[in-house]
């Protein structure tokens, strides 16, 4: 039996929008002498080095969204259209935060026209294959990609909080499976994607229906013998329901590759110190 590595994913993103908005409310920007804000970043580290620690990776990969177009919003055009601008202070910051993340020696990784999501979904596949792959995320759409040898650990509220979804406890925890979870957005939605899945049809129902039937086409092959109201409501949307099950999604297979010998958790302390120094990191200094 080979030894199976440990591998840690990391959707920037999540990491770093959570980081700012814990910190900015407060108004604490953290800017350096030069006028620049880094308080997204430095709430960063601290999520990313606290993950480390928590989860002992031997591998370490971090995937971004590369802009707002991808073939989501090709397909559909509200698609997260409701989102608000980054705050001005956090716009530097998305570069910054992929330096210091390149300071570790660890990989960045996004492409074009996809989403990081896209790109996690891809990798953990990979590498599933012959290593345990944990996810660190904020974002519950990532519960699908749960299965053998993937488990997704979301950030609850608090410093190095983290509820686990693994293979085994994931029916106990949401009473469904976790490529439902797909079929489940298709019918309900999601208002922070801004897709409408099923007018009418909300997050009870939605449940209901899956653990009923199991799949939307199951629940379609079966529809007459559903509830005269849920059948009006889905014959009128039919389109938009197939619609919000591909825009929810995650793809698997997109053409992105990142060798794990490029990802080994292991790094030159003089570097990050530097880089630190430089952002005026005093405290997160201690941490590595």
């Amino acid at each position: 039996m080979m030894d199976r590595k440990q591998v840690l994913l990391v959707d920037g993103m999540a990491l770093l929008f959570r980081g700012f908005f814990a910190t900015s409310f407060r108004g604490n920007f953290m800017i350096t002498k030069q006028g620049i804000p880094t308080n997204g970043v430095y709430q960063f580290m601290r999520y990313f080095l606290d993950a480390v620690q928590t989860f002992t990776p031997t591998h370490v990969v971090c995937c971004w969204d590369m802009g707002s177009k991808t073939f989501r919003t090709d397909m559909y055009e509200g698609y997260k259209a409701n989102r608000d601008a980054p705050p001005v202070e956090l716009i530097p910051q998305f570069d910054l935060v992929k330096e210091v993340v390149e300071a570790f020696d660890m990989p960045n990784i996004g492409l074009e026209n996809f989403e990081a999501d896209d790109c996690i979904g891809t990798l953990a596949r990979t590498y599933a294959q012959e290593n345990d792959v944990t996810i660190l995320t904020g974002d519950q759409d990532i519960l699908q990609l749960v299965e053998e040898h993937i488990q997704v650990a979301i950030m609850r509220k608090g410093q190095g909080n983290y509820e686990v979804f693994t293979n085994e406890n994931f029916y106990e925890k949401k009473g469904i499976t976790p490529r439902q979870v797909i079929d489940l957005k298709g019918l309900m939605g999601d208002t922070s994607d801004n897709y409408p899945g099923v007018k009418g049809i909300g997050e009870k129902t939605a449940l209901k229906l899956i653990k009923e039937h199991g799949t939307i086409d199951e629940l379609l092959v079966n529809i007459d013998s559903l509830p005269k109201g849920v059948q009006t409501k889905i014959k009128a949307n039919l389109d938009m329901l197939h619609l919000s099950r591909t825009l929810a999604e995650i793809k698997c297979d997109v053409p992105v590759t990142c060798e794990l010998d490029g990802a080994l958790w292991s790094y030159d302390k003089e570097k990050i110190q530097k880089k630190f120094d430089e952002l005026e990191f005093k405290n997160l200094a201690k941490l590595i």
